[in-house]
């Protein structure tokens, strides 16, 4: 991510100015509400939330207002976004806390990293979730086929679905609307639930 510069210029362009902007806040607190329900659904109580590239905040004020006994820990890449909100200074690809959280957030952050460090990224990932991920990533289709590029930063690495799914198969089970069970929590998920 170093080649990166996610500095004002980048979050203007693409969370705070409404015409260029990939996502709004109010887009973010619908997928929140989401990924509670189903979470709800499955019994697992979200207590501890760790968003690893926490960006502007949009997932812990939408937290904030839907779950707010959840303890919520942000950590950012970009040094500006760490200074503006006081957010933790760290990247997906390394960083180490204390404890597993039972909702880990990774929204956008994957498809900046060469593939070794978006493998390195999954691990951590996957050592620091005890519960559910929600894991929002680029792919090369989707780019092709999905965005809007007028507002998608096309200055990525793009990979396969596929590339992401064995990446991740190892700790974690395609749960669909980009929610990860960690293999641990011993949830059943019947056929036709997963994406895999």
């Amino acid at each position: 991510m170093a080649s990166r510069v996610f500095d004002q210029a980048y979050y203007e362009r693409f969370y705070e100015n409404a015409r260029t902007r990939v996502y709004a806040r109010e887009e973010v607190e619908r997928l929140c509400a989401f990924v509670l329900a189903y979470l709800d659904r499955l019994e697992i109580e979200v207590e501890r939330v760790l968003d690893l590239g926490c960006g502007l905040g949009y997932w812990r004020d939408a937290l904030g207002k839907q779950r707010p006994q959840a303890r919520y820990h942000g950590v950012e890449y970009s040094e500006y976004l760490c200074e503006r909100f006081g957010w933790e200074h760290g990247s997906v690809v390394d960083w180490r806390g204390n404890g597993a959280y039972d909702l880990v957030i990774c929204h956008g952050v994957l498809q900046y990293l060469g593939n070794q460090d978006a493998a390195r990224a999954v691990a951590s990932l996957a050592h620091h979730c005890r519960g559910a991920l929600f894991l929002e990533v680029l792919t090369k289709q989707d780019w092709e086929e999905n965005c809007d590029r007028r507002v998608t930063d096309g200055e990525v690495h793009l990979r396969s679905g596929r590339w992401y799914r064995q990446q991740l198969a190892p700790a974690f089970v395609a749960a669909g609307g980009g929610v990860w069970l960690a293999r641990e929590t011993g949830i059943t998920l019947f056929e036709l639930e997963t994406t895999s």
